[in-house]
């Protein structure tokens, strides 16, 4: 049976990105990477490790698991936490560390008779949502937190709290999407009402806003747009309560529907939001507008998306459409040129 790190070094990891208020998946993903540390070498405490330990855990990862760079940046990334802000240990040398480079990849965009197929194959919560993401340009998570009180019909806005890096932002809640929603919230509310009636614990929230607000996770206000059907128990708090739809629910449904489209790009819920942002620049929106509905710190980020307002590889006509097609338009072209050396071209009038 293996044996487990020792609980109150995990115990303090846990603590102190509760106390930043980090998400549950960082939370998951940080401890395990301590695990793993800990577990590489023999059990013993990170106090008693330095420098040749963490260069030897991270290169057995890049050389011998050969991990992505994403992965090996998040694993960085967890043990300069542990270090710096659990154990208080400055490890300068560590953060200058050379992570490794990711490839620079451009996004995967659906153009838009794919996105109107592979919506048009999502059925009911997961239709709506799907639309969500594409006419909001929501990430995955933002969309499954979403709370009830974060739509404004009436200006027809959407509120995205606490998206990437903690940063609130406001995007369009698209027209043709006020209807169905609307229609889905009634279906919700009743959701909510029996909740309320059966004295079910009211929905998550940060802990500072209970103690400030304590009947708030009852409210409807605070209950989320997409709930899912049955409880389950709070990993934080161990109560057992009505959280949102699990965001894998969507990835799956999304990917069964890309088969059922024949579609044969790589995919994902992402990839809405990218052909979000490419169709709107397409459509000769501002890039810095498009940056704000998307939440990016910096425009060069959003600069990615540029590169779809570059047809045909950079504007570049191939010579390969140069050649004599089927209705001989290219071939009558050469004709002319031949004509026109020769002396011979009469204008058309």
């Amino acid at each position: 049976m293996e044996t487990k790190p020792p609980d109150t070094l995990i115990n303090r990891v846990r603590e102190t990105i509760r106390y930043k208020h980090y998400s549950i998946r960082t939370e998951r993903a940080y401890v395990e990477w301590v695990r793993r540390f800990v577990r590489f070498h023999a059990m013993r405490h990170p106090r008693e490790m330095g420098a040749p330990e963490l260069r030897a855990f991270l290169g057995h990862l890049a050389s011998d698991l050969k991990v992505s760079a994403g992965t090996h940046d998040q694993a960085l990334s967890a043990l300069l936490f542990l270090y710096k802000e659990v154990l208080g240990v400055e490890l300068p040398w560590l953060a200058e560390l050379e992570r490794p480079k990711k490839p620079k990849r451009l996004p995967v965009v659906l153009g838009h008779g794919e996105v109107e197929r592979l919506l048009s194959v999502l059925e009911g919560t997961h239709a709506l949502m799907g639309k969500m993401l594409y006419g909001t340009g929501m990430r995955l998570m933002e969309c499954v937190r979403l709370r009830v009180k974060d739509v404004d019909f009436e200006r027809g806005e959407i509120l995205v709290r606490d998206g990437k890096g903690g940063k609130d932002r406001v995007t369009m809640l698209p027209a043709s999407l006020v209807p169905p929603l609307r229609a889905h919230l009634l279906r919700v509310r009743q959701l909510w009402e029996h909740d309320r009636e059966a004295g079910q614990p009211g929905v998550h929230m940060p802990e500072a806003l209970v103690r400030k607000y304590p009947s708030a996770p009852c409210e409807w206000g605070w209950f989320w747009v997409f709930p899912a059907r049955g409880l389950s128990v709070d990993p934080r708090s161990g109560i057992e309560r009505r959280h949102h739809t699990h965001e894998q629910a969507l990835q799956r449904a999304i990917k069964q529907a890309l088969g059922d489209a024949g579609i044969a790009k790589p995919a994902t819920t992402h990839t809405l939001r990218h052909s979000f942002a490419t169709h709107l620049l397409q459509s000769g929106y501002d890039i810095r507008t498009v940056q704000e509905l998307l939440g990016h710190s910096d425009v060069s980020t959003t600069m990615i998306y540029t590169h779809v307002l570059n047809r045909g590889g950079r504007g570049v006509v191939s010579p390969v459409d140069r050649l004599s097609g089927d209705d001989g338009s290219v071939a009558a072209g050469s004709a002319m040129l031949v004509a026109l050396q020769h002396g011979t071209a009469r204008f058309a009038r």
